[in-house]
């Protein structure tokens, strides 16, 4: 009787362990994601929402990476699309196609070449990479409201004013916006937005958005907010379009 007991006793704890491992603890399992953006591109803030939307959906540890998109283009010898007459007529119907598709408030800035092109967005981007070294929990509502700004209202994001307006958006308190407006000219900031600029070069990147997965220790690259669907795929998982909670599972 003591040995069946101990027995019995042994049996239900492997089966408990067993059952632990298999729904997992809140981060065992998870699929670790890697999204490389910047919010002068539009196409980075679709990518951006349906990933985030993702997350609980396919277990993603999401990491959200901060680049400098300019850099990228410089590096690669590459050009934003509306710098080329025939893709830049068909960027301004796809902008709205997709806007609509993915439900995001995406509109398009009245001087597209002055608020995109000319003014660009290393502040933002650097304000940006400061939050997300002193104050990560707010790096995915600062990111986003500055997309609101230059996509959906057609306002400003590279003067002191305008940067630190999305910040108090966000949530930050305008002493933690200046401190980190101040942070974002320091050159621990301008090296972590370049070192992260060069991390996304080398994994093949010539524009954005870009997600980063592993897969038998090898980095897999998917460019594009419409690629998402492929990346689901290559994680196992299945695809519910732009809009997951309002799809039919």
């Amino acid at each position: 009787m003591l040995w069946t007991r101990r027995v019995s006793l042994l049996l239900n704890g492997a089966f408990r362990r067993t059952m632990a491992t298999a729904r997992g603890s809140p981060r065992v399992g998870k699929k670790k994601v890697e999204c490389f953006y910047d919010v002068v591109s539009p196409y980075s803030w679709l990518g951006f929402e349906i990933i985030c939307r993702y997350r609980p959906i396919w277990n993603l540890d999401l990491h959200l990476r901060p680049v400098f998109l300019g850099g990228i283009m410089k590096a690669t010898g590459n050009q934003p699309p509306a710098m080329l007459p025939k893709r830049g007529e068909y960027m301004l119907k796809d902008i709205g196609r997709m806007a609509n598709y993915c439900q995001v408030p995406l509109n398009l800035p009245k001087d597209f070449v002055n608020s995109v092109i000319v003014k660009g967005s290393l502040p933002a981007m650097r304000f940006i990479t400061a939050v997300n070294i002193a104050e990560p929990q707010f790096l995915e509502p600062v990111s986003r409201e500055l997309w609101m700004r230059i996509w959906s209202r057609d306002e400003d994001i590279v003067q002191p004013e305008s940067i630190l307006a999305a910040g108090e958006k966000a949530g930050l308190s305008p002493d933690k916006s200046q401190e980190l407006l101040k942070m974002s000219t320091s050159p621990e900031v301008k090296n972590r937005l370049k070192e992260t600029t060069d991390e996304v070069l080398n994994f093949g990147a010539f524009g954005l958005p870009c997600l980063v997965i592993q897969t038998d220790g090898q980095p897999q690259l998917f460019f594009g907010s419409d690629r998402i669907e492929l990346l689901g795929n290559a994680l196992g998982e299945k695809w519910l379009g732009p809009v997951p909670t309002s799809s039919k599972l």
